[in-house]
């Protein structure tokens, strides 16, 4: 099986002109879009609607009119949204649907829709994740890393290499996902020690979130891998 990853949202951008119909897809955003998904589906939220943006937002919301809205903008909560993006807010939501856009995660998440399987990943589902992959045997594996802003984010390239570390099956990697998994080994030590010093940890810890990224550097805590099912991801 070949194995390939993704790295920035310049390479993310070229995703929806491309044929992934033998791809399955796994997107990382780590701190924190994928984390939250996780943890809400973990949780028993029953679906959520990745949203490209604040417009598509309200109108899933006018076609699902007992969702949430959560998302962020600049990492803060939206103005008239329901919730924001910290995983530690959806924890408690079981039987909701929520619609959810964030800055790069959502917009991942979308640009690989068509692919054959699409998988929010995270460090604290990895196992689950390659539970999947193991009893559904990918053709090709894309690991998409979300980034931050047009960056790549270090908390997700981690969390994709953690990934690779726990599959059972024979694969063959392009140099991009060799690179993931060799980050991963030089950090799986202390995870959260990574993911504080990560762009996006020291963000949200000079913002008084710390338990944010301490929740999010938890590995293989959740049992539940969200699937894209049409527009909704599902536990």
């Amino acid at each position: 099986m070949k194995v390939a990853a993704v790295l920035t949202p310049a390479e993310i951008d070229q995703l929806p002109k491309s044929d992934l119909t033998r791809i399955t897809a796994v997107v990382f955003d780590v701190l924190r879009a994928t984390s939250t998904m996780t943890t809400a589906l973990e949780s028993g939220a029953s679906a959520i609607y990745p949203a490209k943006d604040i417009a598509e937002a309200h109108a899933f919301r006018a076609k699902y009119p007992h969702a949430l809205l959560g998302g962020e903008r600049h990492g803060e909560k939206i103005e008239g949204f329901d919730l924001g993006n910290s995983p530690l807010e959806y924890r408690d939501l079981a039987g909701r649907e929520i619609i959810s856009t964030t800055t790069n995660g959502t917009i991942a998440l979308r640009a690989v829709a068509h692919a054959q399987t699409v998988i929010a990943g995270a460090l604290l589902n990895i196992r689950a994740v390659a539970n999947y992959l193991a009893t559904h045997p990918p053709e090709e594996l894309l690991l998409v890393c979300a980034g931050t802003g047009r960056d790549f984010a270090i908390e997700d390239g981690l969390a994709a290499g953690a990934l690779l570390s726990e599959l059972t099956f024979d694969f063959h990697s392009d140099d991009a996902a060799k690179m993931l998994l060799a980050l991963w080994r030089s950090h799986a030590s202390d995870p959260f020690a990574a993911l504080a010093d990560s762009r996006n940890g020291r963000r949200l810890i000079e913002r008084g979130r710390s338990a944010e990224v301490e929740w999010c550097s938890q590995v293989s805590v959740c049992a539940t891998a969200g699937i894209l099912s049409g527009e909704a991801l599902r536990p």
